[in-house]
This record gives C-alpha cells, structure tokens and sequence, in this order.
C-alpha cells in the first residue's frame, strides 16, 4: 500500500529591527478581528510584551495576548486600534523588538 502525509513547517530566527527598513504596515477593517504575530523562537523561550504607540497594553474583553504572549489577538477592530504595534522579546540570551503599523478602514 502507500502512505502519504503532508506537513507544514515554519522556521523562523530572531529577527532584528535594525535590518528592516520601513515599519511593515496591515490594514484591517472596522468590526474585524486581528491577529499579530511576534515571530520569537528563542530558547529559553522569551518573556513577550506587547505595546501600542509606546504605552504597553493590557488584556481585555477585545484583547487577548495567545500563545504566551506571542499572538495579540484583537476582536471587534475599531478606529481607535489603530497605530503603531510593537512586541518585544526578552531571555536571558537578550531582547528583539518588532514594529508593525496598523491601519483601520471603516
């Protein structure tokens, strides 16, 4: 007989704020729901904050941080959402940081 599987891998290294030029943007409409991703596979695996234009953010009835951290998911997107997003991630190897710029269509 024959066996087949198919698997999906993603690998992904520390990524360094410094080597990327331009704050990559998203655009998300009103109402919808948004999943940000701080694409940190360090070991030991790293403590993950989030912020939003410099004050950090909080979880709530809209906001949940998934996956320690690692995922902001926002329900329910609203104008005031958005701006600029940043992750940073911390162990005892260092830190990494990761801008985004999120940007809301009514």
């Amino acid at each position: 007989g024959e066996d087949s599987r198919s698997f999906h891998i993603s690998v992904q290294a520390p990524l360094n704020i410094a080597s990327v030029g331009e704050t990559p943007s998203i655009t998300t409409v009103m109402g919808g729901q948004l999943v940000l991703e701080c694409p940190e596979d360090a070991m030991p695996p790293p403590h993950i904050e989030w912020h939003r234009e410099g004050s950090p953010l909080q979880e709530d009835a809209r906001r949940q941080f998934v996956a320690e951290g690692r995922f902001l998911q926002i329900r329910a997107v609203e104008a005031a959402d958005g701006g600029e997003y940043s992750c940073r991630a911390t162990n005892a190897l260092g830190d990494t940081s990761l801008r985004v710029q999120v940007e809301v269509l009514g």
